[in-house]
């Protein structure tokens, strides 16, 4: 059984629509995802374009391209938010 986790969940501007801004748009199911298991997310916007990056206690965990997670939803379909939930899990 893995312990719930501080996630900081780290996120940069993305291009959409021709705008360039942070957008969460995409962190929805990443977000559903790891509270399913328990863990607290804290959202902060960094100035790295095109990036998501998790940490746990300091440490950074899992990234990605954020324009690579899919739109909305719950996570549950989303290989990427799988991937990044099992990484939080094994941080501990």
């Amino acid at each position: 059984m893995h312990e719930p986790a501080l996630v900081t969940v780290l996120y940069g501007p993305y291009k959409s629509c021709g705008l360039v801004q942070h957008r969460t748009y995409r962190l929805q199911g990443l977000q559903a995802a790891l509270t399913a298991r328990g863990h607290q997310c804290v959202l902060t916007e960094t100035p790295d374009w095109n990036r998501v990056e998790l940490l746990v206690r300091g440490r950074i965990i899992f990234s990605c391209d954020i324009r690579h997670l899919q739109f909305g939803g719950d996570g549950k379909l989303d290989p990427l938010c799988t991937e990044a939930v099992l990484a939080v899990d094994g941080a501990h």
